[in-house]
């Protein structure tokens, strides 16, 4: 099943739960994408999205509430997304979606 589409997310942040849209446009070889994550905080592009199998790979550039990139890892199971968001000192905080429609 392709990866693409659009997931309700929430990473579970020192500073709560973090609810956001997360879009997967993979690209025309297969193994990148683009996309963006939009939530409270604003909304953030994907950048060097990688698609491994079921595995996507990325980073955003966070300006809210400090600068910081964040390097994200999921993994899609069906219409569910699983994996980590790594804020550097913050460490990882868990990501979890389900693909809409």
């Amino acid at each position: 099943m392709s990866v693409a589409g659009t997931y309700d997310t929430v990473v579970k942040s020192p500073m709560g739960e973090q609810k956001g849209t997360f879009t997967v446009v993979p690209g025309d070889d297969g193994n990148t994408f683009t996309g963006s994550m939009a939530g409270g905080m604003g909304s953030m592009d994907v950048k060097d999205g990688k698609i491994d199998g079921d595995t996507l790979t990325w980073a955003m550039d966070m300006t809210v509430p400090m600068p910081m990139t964040l390097n994200c890892t999921a993994n899609v199971n069906g219409d569910q997304l699983t994996g980590t968001v790594n804020a550097g000192a913050f460490g990882d905080m868990p990501l979890t979606g389900q693909r809409q429609g």
